[in-house]
């Protein structure tokens, strides 16, 4: 049976799932706005906006609202029972989207919502074969671990057949050069194909990316690419998937980031933003694809599907955005942040490159040029361990060779002067954890 309260020994008593990466040393008793705080009351400011998802920051007075009135009398459901909640989500986040994505299934994290894509790609096109790129994360359920290359791959025995990589259109790492020395996406992208075309069995059902890749390195797809992309799909009667988990609902500035090329993917899955920290997932589709789908009998339930309160919390996630015009706040907070990066990277030879759009950056770190092999690794971690002791909240990409390269991703909500003070923390631990190495 349960023992009474002790005090909290983490290492103790809760398994660590973050491979080699050790939980942070102080525990968190509360959050509020652009904030988090420790059981010792130290403030952090939280540059990751939770794990990527309180666009809103933290207990946002609708959300507080919301949350307490819909508990109070339809939390959950059995999967068969509809609710207002639900259908009211479906109905706003079809109409937030080009024709013809207007058929949603509500869920409960991205890992879960592109399985439920991967697998309705599976269905509706009678193939089995998935492309993503060889930095991606798209999660650790079946079909989303065997989209993931970044990570997670090692020690779990066999990957499903039929799943390829795509080489990354990097800007600042170019593997593929034009006669200028710059990226040659073009060329890149059809050898990618052409290996693809190769290797497969003649059963390529879908593409699955992001249009930025976050946890690849905050990499933005070049322009005209995800255009040219999309046309590969076309060619070989593909599904493109594109994962919003990060990027969707005005993080980057535009309510969805595929929006700043000009593509409607076949299938959008969304989460993270969508609840704004609490768990709700989305995948959209054409009513084609999922009339296909039903006809051949598409079966994807969980416990939490369609649940009412999840969803009566992304429904006030969109007022909040849309009377707040959250949109044009991340455009414009996300240019002054840019712009104070980019001081930061004239000031400090150690950093090589500022990148992203809206309020989801990324700051490279170029150690290894000082320190040698490994040093921005190395460096990437002092900073950050240096940012929490000044009471900032910063996210290094942890995963091997990229950990000196930063996800910046405060709230949609964060004040001018929160922004400016987390920048000038970043500067100073720039500064000491350099002096330190």
């Amino acid at each position: 049976m349960p023992t009474e309260r002790a005090p909290a020994d983490p290492a103790r008593h809760l398994i660590r799932y973050s491979g080699s990466n050790p939980f942070l040393p102080e525990v968190i008793a509360r959050a509020a706005g652009t904030s988090v705080f420790t059981e010792d009351g130290r403030e952090l400011l939280d540059f990751t906006s939770g794990q990527m998802s309180a666009i809103l920051g933290h207990s946002h007075p609708a959300i507080v609202a919301t949350v307490r009135e819909q508990v109070a009398h339809l939390d959950h459901l059995h999967s068969s029972m509809l609710s207002g909640p639900v259908v009211e989500l479906g109905r706003r986040l079809a109409e937030s989207l080009p024709d013809p994505l207007d058929k949603a299934l509500l869920l409960t994290t991205g890992a879960e919502a592109n399985e439920a894509a991967v697998r309705m790609a599976k269905l509706v096109t009678g193939r089995h074969e998935i492309v993503s790129f060889a930095r991606s994360w798209h999660g650790m359920t079946l079909a989303a671990a065997n989209a993931t290359y970044s990570a997670g791959r090692k020690g779990y025995g066999p990957a499903a057949p039929g799943n390829f990589a795509l080489p990354v259109p990097h800007r600042f790492h170019p593997d593929i050069v034009d006669a200028n020395g710059e990226l040659d996406w073009h060329r890149q992208l059809d050898l990618g194909f052409d290996l693809i075309d190769a290797q497969s069995c003649g059963s390529l059902a879908a593409c699955l990316i992001e249009p930025i890749l976050s946890s690849g390195g905050v990499i933005e797809l070049p322009p005209g690419y995800l255009a040219a992309l999309a046309e590969k799909c076309r060619e070989r009667d593909m599904l493109l998937i594109l994962d919003e988990a990060q990027t969707g609902l005005c993080r980057t500035g535009d309510w969805y980031a595929f929006e700043h090329d000009g593509v409607v993917p076949d299938i959008i899955t969304l989460s993270k933003t969508l609840g704004a920290g609490l768990p709700l997932a989305a995948v959209l589709t054409s009513a084609e694809i999922e009339q296909r789908a039903y006809d051949r009998g598409f079966l994807f339930f969980t416990t939490h599907v369609n649940d009412p309160l999840p969803a009566a919390v992304g429904n006030t996630v969109l007022d909040v955005l849309v009377r707040d015009r959250l949109d044009e706040r991340a455009r414009q907070l996300g240019a002054r942040l840019r712009a104070d990066l980019d001081g930061l990277a004239a000031r400090h030879e150690v950093v090589g490159d500022v990148r992203g759009r809206g309020l989801l950056l990324g700051m490279e770190l170029v150690g290894d040029a000082v320190l040698g092999a490994g040093g921005a690794d190395r460096l990437g971690a002092a900073v950050t361990r240096r940012c929490f002791e000044l009471g900032l909240h910063m996210n290094i990409v942890a995963l091997p060779g990229m950990g000196g390269i930063f996800r910046i991703a405060p709230p949609l909500t964060a004040s001018d002067a929160e922004i400016a003070r987390g920048v000038a923390v970043l500067d100073q631990a720039l500064t000491d954890a350099a002096r330190e190495l």
